[in-house]
């Protein structure tokens, strides 16, 4: 069915055998109906192995739509074809479409079947990085979790084994004071000044300061 009256005149005034430069000469101006401005009349024109010489495209520029919208067309270009993000083992349409394109006598479809192809490949690489790093990330926070439930089962052992262990022992370091003894010669020389380490020996100055210290607080007491 013809949607344009011209049309169908046009049609019913070509003969029933039309020879091969009439039968070029109507394809020509479909195609160029067909395109939305010279190049992609162009590359319509070289598809279908039409002329695209300067005299045939001047002679067919004026038969461009001038309203730009995309004309109506019973079949699916090319170009719309919707390819998935699969990896380079297309499903047999796709495969089939790209080894026809490559294979094709016009350089603009060979051209276009390279860029798909190298897209797809592309974008199964990509997405097997992505997917190799999101499982690296997982692997991470299985070991991260798996170490934070046995530091906290370590923890309670030792707080088990501190309630339930026997009495205290006084430990004597090796300036022969206790623990205690250290930790009350550091909490004094915090208080008068002095600098000390939280951990380690207390230098002998200042233990030998908090003794004076504190012997004069024994002899004002007496």
């Amino acid at each position: 069915m013809f949607t344009d009256w011209s049309e169908a005149l046009e049609a019913e005034s070509l003969p029933l055998d039309p020879t091969t430069a009439q039968q070029y000469a109507a394809a020509a101006r479909v195609t160029a109906r067909s395109s939305h401005d010279k190049h992609d009349m162009t590359l319509l024109l070289d598809v279908l192995g039409l002329p695209t010489d300067p005299d045939t495209l001047t002679s067919l520029l004026p038969l461009i739509p001038e309203t730009g919208d995309k004309p109506v067309t019973t079949t699916p270009a090319t170009e719309a074809i919707d390819v998935p993000v699969i990896p380079l083992t297309f499903s047999n349409p796709v495969q089939e479409l790209l080894d026809w394109a490559t294979a094709h006598p016009a350089a603009a479809v060979r051209n276009r079947a390279n860029r798909i192809t190298a897209d797809l490949a592309e974008l199964t690489e990509r997405r097997d990085t992505e997917a190799a790093q999101r499982e690296a990330e997982e692997k991470v926070a299985r070991a991260k979790a798996e170490l934070e439930r046995a530091q906290e089962e370590l923890r309670t052992v030792k707080a088990n084994t501190r309630t339930t262990g026997a009495a205290p022992t006084t430990f004597r370091t090796g300036s022969g004071r206790s623990r205690e003894e250290l930790a009350a010669i550091r909490s004094w020389a915090r208080e008068t000044g002095h600098q000390v380490a939280d951990q380690g020996m207390v230098p002998k100055r200042i233990q030998e300061a908090y003794d004076t210290a504190h012997q004069a607080t024994v002899r004002k007491a007496d």
